[in-house]
C-alpha cells in the first residue's frame, strides 16, 4: 500500500499533501473510484480546506483555543495530552472521489496532514480504492 513520507518541522503545522495523494492516483492507473487517505497516528490528523496562510493559522489559534496546552493526566507519561485531544476534533482518514484520474475537489479544497505534536516523521497510507 502506498505510503507518503512526512517530515514535520513544527509542534502544531498543517502540510498540504495534495499533489502527493495525486501523484499516486496517477501511479495507480484508476479512472473512476475512490481513494482513502490514513493517518495512523494518534496526535495527527487530516482534514480537507483552503491553503491559506491567515486561514491556516487560524485552525491554529482555534486549535489552541479549544484545547490550551495546559497540565492534563496523560502529561505525566509523555507531555502531549493537548495534541492527543486536538487530533479527536480531526479526521484519522477521508475518502475522496475520483473522476477522470483526478480527485474531485473543489476550486480551493486541499489536503493536509496536520501535526500536532511534531516535530516528528510520520507516514499516511493511501489506498485506491
Amino acid at each position: 500500500m502506498p505510503e507518503i513520507k512526512i517530515s514535520s518541522n513544527k509542534r502544531v503545522e498543517f502540510i498540504d499533501i495534495t499533489q502527493e495523494v495525486q501523484k499516486i492516483v496517477d501511479s495507480s492507473g484508476i479512472k473512476e473510484g475512490a481513494v482513502l487517505v490514513f493517518t495512523r497516528h494518534t496526535t495527527t490528523g487530516l482534514m480537507i480546506n483552503e491553503n491559506e496562510s491567515g486561514l491556516i493559522k487560524d485552525f491554529e489559534n482555534m486549535l489552541k483555543k479549544l484545547v490550551p496546552p495546559n497540565e492534563y493526566l496523560h502529561d505525566r507519561i509523555d507531555n502531549n495530552a493537548d495534541a492527543h485531544l486536538r487530533s479527536v476534533l480531526l479526521n484519522p482518514s477521508i475518502v475522496l472521489p475520483v473522476v477522470n484520474k483526478r480527485i474531485y475537489l473543489g476550486t480551493w479544497q486541499r489536503i493536509f496532514f496536520v501535526e500536532l505534536d511534531g516535530p516528528r516523521n510520520r507516514k499516511v497510507v493511501v489506498k485506491i480504492l
